[in-house]
């Protein structure tokens, strides 16, 4: 199995909480495989660049050499676009960002670990846990 980590799970590992550490060494325990989606390296690039946080950068080049970071296709792009279409008939508005990760879980089989369940819970199918 592999978890797919959100910002905010990433920003907990790298504030060394220490729930969402044990958390994630116990699923790595268990032969399961982490993964950063790349809308999640965006938001992380951008922090660190809006913030000028070099040593959380250096820590967080540290993390993704031990976990990869997934790449986006067509078939993300468009299942993506299908989430957001299902939203818009509900009424219902999340940030593209959070459609793309989603989507991206979602093709890829993985379950998205998030401390932000309420935006992901409005998306059908989408299997999310909470670490912290």
């Amino acid at each position: 199995m592999t978890y797919a980590l959100d910002t905010n799970i990433i920003i907990h590992l790298l504030r060394g909480t220490q729930i969402a550490r044990d958390r994630r060494d116990e699923v790595i325990r268990q032969g399961n495989n982490l993964i950063v989606p790349p809308f999640v390296d965006y938001e992380m690039q951008r922090g660190f660049l809006c913030n000028k946080s070099q040593g959380k950068e250096k820590s967080y080049k540290t993390f993704c050499s031990i976990f990869s970071v997934g790449e986006m296709n067509a078939d993300i792009w468009k299942r993506g676009a299908e989430i957001y279409f299902d939203l818009w008939q509900r009424r219902l508005t999340i940030g593209d960002s959070d459609i793309l990760i989603a989507a991206f879980c979602m093709i890829g089989g993985y379950i998205l670990v998030t401390d932000n369940t309420k935006h992901f819970a409005v998306i059908n199918s989408l299997q999310f846990e909470n670490w912290i």
